[in-house]
């Protein structure tokens, strides 16, 4: 599908926010000038990334959600930190806690890199690993400044469901 058959399908919803998430769409070359377009014709647009990918070229207009990977996924060397650089305060780091080691790793990055002066900052549990209620104890307890969120999709369809 062309980059103007996508906006003109998305221009048939009646709608102005759109996301693009799903895998990594920064895989995909195409992502850059989709976002561009998007902007282009007026949507406010969100681009949900996995971190792993650089962000500089993605167009200033669109808010980035960048995922930062922690410990307990066994993912945290795919975080590209360069990235960090490039965030707008318009733009969110989300953070996927499992563990209380998740937790004080998240609170060490969000120092280290300034991250409460850059941008918005997520913390979420890892559904079914760490009860929402622990995660918002350790979060009150430090006075952090984030937002606490669920994954909304695990509590509306089953949360094996992929592609919701």
């Amino acid at each position: 599908m062309t980059i103007d058959a996508i906006i003109d399908q998305v221009k048939k919803y009646n709608c102005k926010l759109i996301e693009i998430t799903g895998g990594e769409p920064l895989f995909q070359d195409e992502c850059f000038e989709l976002m561009k377009q998007l902007c282009d014709e007026g949507f406010e647009v969100l681009l949900e990334t996995g971190g792993s990918l650089p962000i500089q070229n993605v167009d200033k207009r669109v808010m980035i959600i960048l995922d930062l990977k922690c410990p307990s996924s066994k993912m945290i060397k795919k975080n590209l930190y360069e990235n960090l650089d490039y965030l707008k305060h318009t733009d969110e780091i989300k953070f996927v806690i499992g563990t209380l080691e998740d937790y004080e790793w998240a609170k060490e990055i969000i120092g280290k890199y300034n991250l409460v002066n850059k941008c918005s900052i997520l913390f979420s549990v890892v559904f079914g690993l760490l009860e929402p209620v622990k995660l918002v104890e350790w979060i009150l307890k430090d006075n952090l400044e984030v937002r606490f969120q669920l994954q909304a999709h695990k509590f509306i369809w089953e949360p094996s469901k992929k592609g919701v």
